[in-house]
């Protein structure tokens, strides 16, 4: 990225405002979706959907259960009912599918307010931050099995930022607010990308499926790169970028790494159109690096 020049920038000159933008506006569309089908029944009286992202009957015939939730309810000691183990089924399927951080960038109500801490963070040049391992998400799962399975209770979702704030904005709680906004504050100023790329145990959870998902980010013509740094700049997992971009280790084109959210943004901010949504089997082939890129 150029010093004094926004992420993004090239994109916008070389493509166009909404081409440049396009991902990013189908996932807020995707996240007011999903939130519109629970909140219509409440506040309207049309129940599309009854429950909320936790557990869920859509038009009174589609079960769907978080496995996440399902898991700590098996270590806590309960018996899921047949509809939970359905639901459940049919939710890390579809996430099987289309990678298991999609849920992350496409779906999760938190997710527009971390991202609003990452983008003004930027905007306010915000440069000093805590150090945090990206592996404390994992630390952070099994201390919710831990506390199920010592507790017989599904402790963690009285206090999980995403389910708080998904029930306040369908039934109300003023108290969740403060929690929201405690997110917020420590993305913006203590460690960038803090909840979702460092804490959160829901994005550790939905990463286990997302290494086996056949829909992959591509660096489809990685020899165009210009090296610009954007793509690096706005992905909320960086890490996962130079594998793919810069055949490090002889990898290919795609981005395997499991906690890629699928979220377009490398795609959109891109001058060179160097990333698209493909397969997982793309072969590397088809991306062939400069002379000196892998160098890079």
């Amino acid at each position: 990225m150029k010093a004094g020049v926004r992420p993004g920038t090239e994109a916008v000159a070389a493509k166009g405002w909404l081409a440049a933008h396009r991902w990013l506006l189908l996932r807020r569309l995707s996240q007011a979706g999903v939130l519109a089908l629970f909140l219509v029944g409440p506040w309207f009286g049309w129940w599309i959907v009854k429950g909320n992202l936790a557990s869920s009957l859509t038009l009174g015939v589609l079960p769907l259960t978080d496995p996440y939730v399902l898991a700590q309810s098996l270590l806590a000691g309960h018996a899921p009912g047949r509809d939970a183990l359905l639901g459940a089924a049919i939710v890390l399927g579809f996430y099987l599918l289309v990678g298991g951080r999609s849920y992350c960038s496409w779906v999760c109500p938190l997710n527009p307010v971390t991202d609003f801490a990452a983008w003004l963070r930027m905007r306010l040049g915000l440069r000093g931050a805590s150090r945090l391992s990206r592996r404390a998400r994992y630390g952070v799962l099994a201390m919710t099995a831990v506390v199920a399975f010592a507790t017989g209770s599904i402790a963690w979702e009285l206090v999980n930022p995403v389910s708080m704030l998904h029930r306040a904005l369908i039934f109300g709680a003023g108290a969740t607010w403060a929690v929201v906004l405690a997110v917020f504050l420590f993305d913006l100023f203590v460690v960038p990308r803090g909840w979702c790329g460092h804490l959160c145990p829901v994005g550790a959870f939905y990463s286990l499926p997302a290494r086996w998902s056949p829909l992959r980010v591509v660096a489809a013509r990685r020899s165009a790169c210009n090296d610009c740094g954007d793509c690096y700049a706005v992905c909320p997992e960086p890490i996962v970028i130079k594998p793919a971009l810069k055949g490090a280790g002889g990898a290919g084109p795609v981005i395997a790494a499991a906690n890629c959210t699928n979220c377009g943004r490398c795609v959109d901010v891109c001058s060179k159109d160097v990333f698209e949504f493909g397969s997982r089997w793309r072969a590397s082939a088809s991306a062939p690096l400069r002379p000196d890129a892998a160098r890079v």
